[in-house]
């Protein structure tokens, strides 16, 4: 008999969890429902601007085909929320009045935007009124509300100086929109970058067009267009920034109504062990930016530590890529084979990359030390343990910054803006756990002109693509199997399905290949 297993929440994650367990459904081992409260089947939502801008289309997009999913066995529920679960009966009460019995049931609620408290917006995050002409950018209904902004020129007011507003902001400069981005703090990304790299890189955004109003705080929104849509954002010094849209990007939060509403325990998210099981509740799990891996064991090191949620869709297709291994083991073998199963690893720190055209930044680890801050420096000094060293570069002329915190010659934290091969080099050696050359000025040189023009594409041997952990040479291996677009090489690898943000280098690798054809 078929293992009953029921998913919530139909993202990103999601549909990887969905593919993974396909040979377990087709084979007769699972029978899967998926419950999708968006009438679309899953998306990427991550490159939802890219589509707001005209770059992308919604068909390549798309993560999921529900009607191929349909043919191969899988329940498909689009356009129905869930409102609520039954822990005792063990089913899923829909809004639709129909009901789904489960033996296992998977939350990937993912998340939902931070509505910031202003006057003029429907402060209630659950059910936001937002009126015309403001938008949160989180499903392809507001992709189309700021193609038309970009399409006609409008002014576009973004809040928030996270890497989405950011990109978002970016794009819609270079099409053609006049674009400022509000933010209350001294510079963008404020939480992740420290302040040498954010004063270069505001410039950077400057020199881009996108005008930045930094230290900004907000109160709300005014509404006086013709259509009774947004016509300004208010600040607090009486001010006010005119536009035509605004778009909302202030953060997210992890949607665990579901969860609180049947007992489960919540604390940022809803709370996993490292089995991705639900508290005291072996019938549950929960994935992506809905779950945070906190176990309740209290003697957990990993756990004491653990930040909640990451925000990134790497680390969810990691969790579903596991969980999908386990419930298979759970509905084709025995629970000692499932428990035989090597736990999910905790996630590394995770790479801020920015992406966009002219412009190039990443940002990992622990960065805010300056080289001057001697007791920062000499504090973790005690024991044996290394002390902290800072190697801090900056040209804030010609927009370039970089900055390497390291322990033992080993990066703990890097900054590098405008500096593509530096940053690629960096990034490689902190995901490694490498150390890097005694004179740091190496790395530097990467970028000068000379290694420039002889700089070829990604390299093979790492990895391309850290969203999905493909390496150039899988990526490679596509392309002599016959793939000839960034397209088919991430329909057959799912390389470049992430943020977007290794097309570049996954076009490189193509174009290689086929440069070096003709010589074969």
């Amino acid at each position: 008999m078929s293992e009953q297993i029921v998913i919530v929440g139909f993202g990103p994650v999601a549909a990887r969890l969905i593919d993974e367990l396909l040979p377990a459904v087709r084979d007769g081992h699972v029978s899967l429902t998926v419950v999708g409260q968006e009438a679309e089947a899953a998306y990427n939502r991550v490159l939802v601007a890219d589509l707001g801008v005209g770059r992308t289309t919604a068909e390549a997009l798309a993560l999921s085909d529900a009607a191929a999913l349909t043919t191969d066995g899988v329940d498909v529920r689009l356009g129905v929320r869930v409102r609520r679960v039954d822990r005792a009966r063990q089913q899923v009460i829909l809004t639709d009045g129909t009901s789904a019995h489960y033996e296992r049931l998977v939350i990937a609620t993912g998340s939902r935007p931070v509505i910031p408290n202003l006057t003029g917006i429907n402060p209630d995050p659950s059910s936001p009124v937002l009126p015309v002409g403001v938008t949160a950018l989180r499903d392809l209904r507001d992709a189309s509300v700021l193609r038309a902004a970009v399409d006609g020129g409008k002014r576009v007011v973004v809040l928030g100086g996270g890497v989405l507003g950011l990109e978002t902001a970016l794009a819609a400069a270079e099409e053609g929109a006049t674009v400022t981005v509000v933010h209350n703090g001294p510079h963008p990304l404020g939480r992740n970058i420290d302040r040498g790299g954010g004063a270069v890189l505001a410039a950077s955004l400057r020199r881009c067009g996108v005008r930045m109003a930094s230290n900004a705080r907000s109160t709300g929104v005014e509404h006086n267009a013709p259509d009774g849509g947004f016509s300004a954002l208010l600040l607090n010094d009486g001010s006010a920034i005119d536009g035509d849209l605004l778009v909302l990007s202030c953060g997210v939060r992890p949607r665990t109504e579901l969860a609180e509403g049947c007992g489960l325990s919540v604390g940022a998210g809803i709370l996993v062990d490292h089995r991705l099981r639900a508290h005291h509740e072996p019938h549950i799990f929960a994935i992506g930016d809905c779950a945070e891996v906190r176990c309740p064991d209290p003697a957990c090191g990993e756990c004491r530590t653990a930040k909640g949620p990451s925000g990134l869709v790497g680390p969810g297709w990691r969790q579903a890529e596991w969980l999908a291994e386990y419930l298979t083991l759970l509905a084709s073998g025995t629970q000692d084979d499932a428990d035989a199963l090597q736990e999910l690893p905790q996630e590394q720190a995770g790479v801020i990359v920015l992406k966009a055209r002219g412009m190039n930044m990443a940002v990992a680890g622990n960065n805010g030390a300056e080289p001057w801050d001697v007791e920062t420096l000499t504090a973790g000094a005690v024991n044996g343990r290394p002390r902290l060293q800072i190697a801090q570069w900056a040209d804030p002329e010609h927009g370039r910054y970089v900055k390497m915190t390291t322990r033992g010659g080993v990066l703990e934290g890097l900054v590098s803006v405008g500096m593509p091969r530096t940053a690629a080099e960096l990034v490689g050696l902190f995901e490694r756990g490498a150390e890097l050359p005694a004179d740091r000025s190496l790395l530097l040189r990467l970028d000068g002109p000379d290694q420039l023009a002889a700089s070829g594409p990604a390299d093979p041997a790492g990895t391309v693509c850290r969203c999905a952990g493909v390496s150039g040479t899988r990526i490679q291996g596509a392309v002599a199997d016959g793939c000839s677009t960034v397209a088919e090489v991430s329909k057959a690898t799912r390389a470049g399905t992430g943020c977007g943000g290794c097309h570049e280098d996954i076009k490189g690798l193509i174009e290689k290949h086929f440069q070096a054809a003709p010589a074969a």
